[in-house]
């Protein structure tokens, strides 16, 4: 399979990417560098530093050799400081991953959305839920994408897959809960500045876990649209990752908290995803999420 996997060098684009290299996949990823790393890729892989939300940007990476696009590149911050910008880039990038795959006759894209288009949803949250209510730009701007990737689709030969995805860990993850306590706790290990009043309750999912249902949704689900959650069936609370967090650094901060219900503006402070869906489809994860935290925060610890 000839992949062109935009956003490649980011924490989850790069676990993909040397996921679907390792598989004996040929991979071209396509990142601006404005999140991803690309010294994280392996070698043999062809890296091109490009920003796609430009016009035409992608149409002439992109040939008619290749088979589908993983889409994944995207602003990702719940609270930009610019949330036009960031809803105008998004969407950008997803109407020249569209216009590529026209001009190419690309027949599959794969997009990376979010539960951030939930809103404050009840819980578990199936793929079928109404009405969509995201409370950021950023769960807005997924939202819009999946819109204009159906309307594509329907319209036609198109099959989009989408993933909705839970909160992702493992290593290289940046800019998260996780590695946010573990260097609060390097720099000052008595105390632990917690966002919020740590009883934010949200589904964690393990970088493999996440991969290998990403593969298995692209394998076995139809289409013209075919959309699933990937997450895990339990919670853990914010309080839970600092205790986790503190018990693998062998720690006993106290804990300070910032106050309110929400870590920061736009955050959804109570998420869990249904994935019955996925598990119809013959898959279900291996780690429930204190686990996948667990694991996440050893090795996290041991990167950073």
């Amino acid at each position: 399979m000839n992949v062109v996997l935009t956003g490649g060098a980011g924490f989850i684009g790069s676990h993909l990417t040397e996921r679907l290299h390792n598989s004996g996949h040929t991979v071209t990823v396509v990142d601006d560098c404005s999140n991803g790393q690309p010294d994280r890729l392996p070698d043999a892989v062809t890296f091109i530093e490009q920003d796609i939300s430009q016009p035409d940007s992608l149409r002439s990476i992109v040939s008619d050799n290749h088979d589908v696009i993983f889409h994944l590149a995207a602003r990702k911050a719940v609270n930009d400081a610019n949330p036009r910008d960031q809803f105008q880039e998004n969407t950008a990038m997803t109407q020249e991953v569209l216009a590529a795959a026209q001009e190419h006759a690309i027949t599959d894209i794969f997009f990376t959305s979010s539960s951030t288009v939930y809103g404050e949803a009840p819980r578990p949250t199936p793929e079928d839920y109404a009405p969509l209510e995201p409370i950021s730009a950023y769960g807005a701007s997924k939202l819009a994408c999946e819109s204009l990737l159906s309307a594509a689709a329907h319209t036609t030969d198109l099959t989009v897959y989408t993933v909705r995805f839970a909160n992702i860990v493992g290593p290289r993850l940046r800019g998260a809960v996780i590695p946010d306590f573990i260097q609060k706790l390097q720099h000052t290990p008595e105390t632990l500045e917690i966002l919020g009043d740590g009883r934010q309750q949200k589904s964690y999912m393990h970088i493999e876990d996440c991969l290998d249902a990403m593969i298995h949704v692209y394998e076995h689900a139809t289409g013209p649209v075919a959309t699933y959650n990937l997450g895990t069936r339990t919670t853990t609370s914010v309080d839970r990752i600092a205790e986790i967090v503190s018990e693998e650094m062998q720690l006993a901060p106290t804990f300070e908290y910032t106050g309110g219900n929400r870590g920061w503006k736009g955050d959804v402070p109570k998420m869990r995803l249904s994935i019955e869906k996925l598990s119809a489809l013959g898959w279900t994860p291996a780690y429930e999420s204190t686990q996948a935290v667990r694991r996440a925060t050893q090795e996290l610890y041991a990167e950073l």
